[in-house]
């Protein structure tokens, strides 16, 4: 009985750590705030997409970006960097293959030295990293103080159905092309993209969609491509 408590006891404090703590201070979140109420946190604030950003590439927050924070390093691009220091002070060249000169190579000499596993955190949760600017890297400030002015009157259209007539405008306007490879369509080949997957708030709507090809679309998955 005392061994299966014990099993429950390590099993609750698993579960409460499997979101590492700096990722929740770096957000504003306690440290100590459970896993599920994180994440229902983080799902709630990411329903907010900013519209100018997204739909006409334009960020009404400009510089104030880089003032939010960029979210931790994981232990996998730890490694993968390390790992190509360590080559290139080796090979004595760099990835592009010119010469190591000698300001980097004490750089990355030091890097190596200093490398710390515990400096970096073993994962970040998808809808945290969706959070990133995609230009800046740092957490995008509509998340936390959205205003009237980044989200246009008009609701957005969500879910995965796509209107036969925006069907027909945009076969229209992306005149049967692929717009990833450039291949023409024929009727049974037009497949409808979203640019910003719905998985990660992204509208249905026909600024959010474009023609591809079964492949392309394939290909791309969830990720996004503006």
């Amino acid at each position: 009985m005392l061994k299966l408590l014990a099993i429950q006891i390590y099993d609750s404090e698993a579960l409460r750590s499997l979101i590492d703590e700096r990722i929740k201070e770096k957000l504003g979140f306690p440290a100590n705030m459970s896993d599920k109420k994180f994440t229902s946190e983080i799902k709630a604030i990411t329903e907010r997409v900013c519209k100018p950003c997204w739909e006409i590439k334009y960020c009404p927050y400009g510089p104030l970006v880089e003032d939010f924070p960029l979210l931790p390093l994981t232990l996998k691009l730890g490694e993968n960097y390390l790992n190509y220091a360590k080559k290139c002070l080796k090979t004595k060249l760099l990835g592009d293959g010119s010469p190591l000169d000698e300001k980097r190579r004490k750089m990355f000499e030091e890097e190596v030295s200093n490398f710390n596993p515990k400096d970096y955190v073993k994962k970040i949760p998808e809808d945290v990293e969706s959070m990133a600017c995609k230009e800046f890297g740092h957490v995008c400030p509509v998340f936390f103080v959205s205003e009237g002015f980044t989200e246009t009157s008009k609701p957005r259209r969500r879910g995965r159905f796509i209107p036969f007539a925006i069907k027909m405008r945009i076969v229209r306007r992306d005149n049967y092309t692929c717009q990833h490879c450039g291949k023409h369509l024929n009727d049974e080949e037009v497949e409808f993209d979203h640019k910003i997957p719905v998985s990660k708030g992204g509208s249905s709507e026909e600024s959010n969609l474009r023609l591809t090809c079964f492949d392309c679309n394939r290909e791309k998955s969830d990720s996004v491509d503006i």
